[in-house]
């Protein structure tokens, strides 16, 4: 897709699609896996135990990769970074089912696989979304067009996946569906290694020190009060929270529905109404205070944990979901307002 400038240059437009659906893929690589690993575990294993470890394995390298991510995608190039987060990420899920229908899949295995196969998801969304400006520029289209369209394939990703995952599940079984999220990760990958032009990124001519600059960081947020307890508040929650998903979810749809399906729309409940309250604060959060907004999103959470411990039936639970995730769903653009 080339056209003519005023200028008598082109434009190509083609790579922002390109990127834009290898995004949608990998993100909905990552939703398949979010709803067929823990579901996996609890049929193999029926340990609710086990599953949370496994969820434990799948939060720890966010952590990690929050401290070196930056440092390998600005070192190694936004392209090089998105291939490789796709390609490991993929290779350890396809390792998952391979193992377990052929010698057997110890649970150290799994663990491990799992948390290899989380390590560079940070890394690679961040090198897709750095890349956005140069492909702006490229297609001749404005930054906040492509920014807007990037959030908007996320959303989709997030919303499709979980039922979709559920809805295979039922059908096919969880083992067979983490090969399908196996294939979105080597299509994504393939897509961005064909179709994403390779730039070179231009080198600063001083580099300190790692460390040096990640204990410089982390001094000026000590010193900055609301940076410091944001990152404690954030911290604390995303620790916490994620049971909800890697865990809590998954046990209680096993147990109480006996279906993935179910599961899935439980995922797209929360994605749903997080989209919703996005949406909502965008339109009128500068109508509220942003302290007040703060602390009612984040208070609001507890009230998912309580209705789950009455057992309501499924389409009451699906609403109180999505009422806690319009809730919530200001926190991100709130946190960058701020």
């Amino acid at each position: 897709m080339k056209a003519a400038t005023a200028g008598g240059g082109s434009v190509n437009r083609l790579p922002i699609l390109v990127l834009l659906g290898a995004n949608v893929l990998s993100l909905l690589g990552n939703t398949l896996t979010a709803v067929a690993l823990p579901w996996f575990v609890l049929v193999t294993t029926g340990s609710p135990a086990r599953a949370g470890l496994v969820g434990f394995a799948q939060v720890l390298p966010g952590f990690i990769a929050g401290l070196f991510g930056g440092t390998v995608v600005d070192r190694l190039g936004y392209k090089p970074v998105s291939i490789a987060a796709d390609v490991v990420s993929g290779l350890a899920v396809a390792l998952v089912p391979l193992l377990y229908h052929t010698v057997g899949l110890a649970f150290w295995q799994l663990l491990v696989l799992v948390f290899f196969g989380a390590l560079l998801d940070i890394p690679g969304l961040t090198a897709r979304r750095a890349v956005l400006p140069e492909l702006a520029e490229l297609g001749g289209v404005r930054l906040e067009r492509v920014n807007a369209s990037f959030e908007a394939v996320q959303h989709v990703a997030f919303l499709l996946g979980p039922p979709i995952a559920g809805l295979l599940i039922a059908w096919v079984g969880a083992s067979n569906v983490l090969w399908l999220d196996a294939a979105t990760f080597a299509v994504s990958a393939g897509a961005v290694a064909v179709g994403i032009p390779t730039t070179p990124r231009p080198q600063p001519t001083q580099r300190g020190r790692y460390v040096d600059e990640l204990v410089a960081g982390l001094r000026f947020i000590r010193k900055d009060r609301v940076l410091f307890w944001m990152m404690v508040v954030l911290a604390t929650s995303n620790g916490l929270g994620g049971s909800l998903y890697a865990v809590v979810l998954p046990v209680y749809a096993k147990e109480t529905f006996g279906s993935a399906a179910e599961l899935g729309l439980l995922f797209s409940a929360l994605g749903a109404g997080a989209l919703i309250g996005a949406t909502l604060y965008g339109m009128l959060g500068h109508r509220v205070p942003r302290r007040a907004l703060w602390l009612a999103s984040f208070g609001s959470m507890p009230l998912v944990y309580w209705m789950l411990a009455l057992r309501p039936s499924l389409p009451v639970l699906v609403a109180v979901i999505l009422i806690g995730g319009i809730a919530t769903g200001p926190t991100n653009p709130l946190m960058v307002t701020i």
